[in-house]
């Protein structure tokens, strides 16, 4: 069954009442937070091996398995899959066709509407199917806002205004500096401009700028050293291909302001939000390398990888880092 964005939170809140739950999208970190806020809620852990089995890539086949065996220690197991695919689909259908009180969460970033997975747990009503978008603009700020108002934190109107600048859109990473922004101001604390940029730095996304950045200024091995971190910490291909073309627009921009006739520090300025202080080498590096129409080259071309990654059964991991090794060198218009 299809969750709309109004009933997810209450769905979540009450997982002990479906079959299973399938989480995709592309924000692999709410993906990750709420399949891990489920299979608590049932399980009561998320790491007791007697209640929870994890099932990654390889260990998949043992779906059905899983799913029938019964829990030696009482209560009700979950089984929580791992970076599914629509391989997955004919098996999970024999499994949901299986009378077991065991949950299934699964983890599916990246499928798309077409997919076969994701069209099973929509038509079944006993599976609810919730997309998981990376949170943008007024969401955004009021995740952050509330999460840390519940830690008694308050936060300057300008300083929110230049976190929403610099902050990552992904789940993981935002919580990850909510935590460190909490830890910093301590209990009932206030956060000004200064105190944010003191702790946050270059935050948001900064493994997948930093690879994006090496790429275009033509540092190879920096920059798959820092796609390795990224993918490490789950992003997934997509979100590079969105961190990347995101890079090329504001590039453009710039680019076609020179071309235009104005000053290349004017127009980097009138950027929104404008260049971070420790990016400004590297985005003027990049200019320097890159011509407008090779910029535009690029940012088709990664417009394409996207599209790839999410076709079913793409080697998306691969595309991935054969497009941030292409963009080491400078494309011939």
């Amino acid at each position: 069954m299809k969750i709309d964005a109004r009933s997810i939170s209450r769905t979540l809140a009450d997982a002990g009442s479906w079959r299973a739950i399938v989480l995709h999208g592309e924000d692999t970190g709410l993906i990750r937070e709420r399949a891990a806020q489920a299979v608590r809620l049932v399980a009561g852990t998320t790491d007791d091996p007697f209640q929870v089995a994890q099932l990654d890539r390889e260990t998949q086949d043992r779906l059905e398995e899983e799913a029938t065996a019964l829990s030696l220690i009482g209560g009700r197991r979950v089984v929580w899959v791992r970076e599914a695919q629509d391989s997955l689909a004919p098996l999970f259908k024999r499994v949901l066709e299986t009378e077991t009180e065991t949950l299934i969460v699964i983890e599916a970033p990246g499928i798309t509407a077409r997919s076969k997975l994701r069209a099973l747990a929509e038509a079944h009503k006993q599976v609810a199917s919730i997309a998981c978008y990376p949170e943008e603009g007024r969401a955004l700020s009021q995740t952050v806002t509330d999460a840390l108002g519940q830690a008694g934190v308050t936060i300057d109107r300008d300083a929110l205004t230049w976190l929403m600048g610099v902050l990552g859109s992904d789940r993981g990473g935002v919580r990850g500096e909510i935590e460190k922004l909490v830890l910093y101001a301590g209990e009932k604390g206030r956060l000004d401009l200064q105190a944010v940029q003191d702790c946050v730095g270059d935050a948001g996304g900064n493994s997948l700028e930093d690879a994006a950045f090496s790429a275009l200024c033509g540092n190879r091995m920096m920059a798959d050293q820092a796609l390795e971190r990224a993918l490490a910490d789950g992003a997934n291909p997509v979100a590079v291909a969105r961190t990347v073309l995101g890079v090329l627009v504001r590039l453009q921009k710039v680019a076609q302001g020179v071309q235009d006739g104005q000053g290349r520090a004017e127009t980097m300025k009138a950027l929104r939000p404008p260049v971070f202080f420790k990016r400004t080498a590297a985005f003027n590096q990049a200019l320097d390398r890159w011509p407008l129409a090779a910029l535009s080259t690029a940012a088709w071309e990664t417009q394409a990888f996207e599209l790839a990654c999410k076709q079913s059964a793409s080697p998306d991991m691969a595309l991935c880092r054969r497009h941030i090794a292409s963009l080491c060198t400078v494309r011939k218009t």
